[in-house]
């Protein structure tokens, strides 16, 4: 018998229209499933469920965002990994560099496919306890999931179209959180 996620595939990263939809608990499952196959294939690996896809109640793009972490020494070797699997480089504008890359792709479970973002940042690195601090602030605070959704749905409304551009308008609230957060 085997196992999912020996047969999981990567698909084409298809891109589309910005929007702000309700969590969908699957896409734990679907977080897990890739996770389990990178922490597999790679030791020392660690794969956390990180953006509002990993907070449950909370709205928006429906991109699984995942936090490769791996080990000093190991970049070469995750991101061959990330990319043996069928992950694709970044198409938009401005993509991440190579010493941090994000490549993305998508998977089909049931009847959705889920499209994913895969940052490949280092395990010790300040970028990667930001990534898990914000999420679990957001998992704790109603109040707070609750700004971050009206955050996005505005910047939807205000016709933020741009992915780059909705990324970094949204940034500076996820900044705003990350300061208090290091101030107490």
């Amino acid at each position: 018998m085997t196992s999912p996620a020996n047969d999981l595939v990567i698909e084409r990263y298809e891109h589309t229209p910005l929007r702000c939809e309700d969590h969908d608990p699957r896409t734990g499952e679907v977080a897990a499933l890739v996770a389990a196959v990178l922490m597999d294939r790679l030791p020392g690996l660690r794969v956390e469920h990180v953006g509002s896809t990993a907070v449950p109640g909370c709205a928006g793009k429906g991109i699984v965002d995942l936090a490769v972490c791996y080990l000093p020494g190991q970049l070469g070797a995750t991101r061959e990994l990330v990319e043996a699997l069928g992950f694709q480089r970044q198409t938009t504008r401005d993509p991440f560099p190579e010493e941090r890359p994000m490549r993305v792709g998508a998977i089909t479970l049931g009847n959705r496919t889920y499209r994913l973002h895969v940052h490949v940042v280092l395990a010790t690195s300040d970028e990667a306890a930001d990534l898990l601090a914000f999420r679990d602030r957001l998992r704790a605070d109603p109040a707070l999931r609750a700004a971050y959704v009206i955050q996005k749905q505005e910047l939807l409304a205000a016709g933020v179209t741009d992915s780059v551009d909705f990324s970094e308008a949204k940034g500076a609230f996820v900044q705003r959180v990350l300061r208090q957060l290091h101030l107490t």
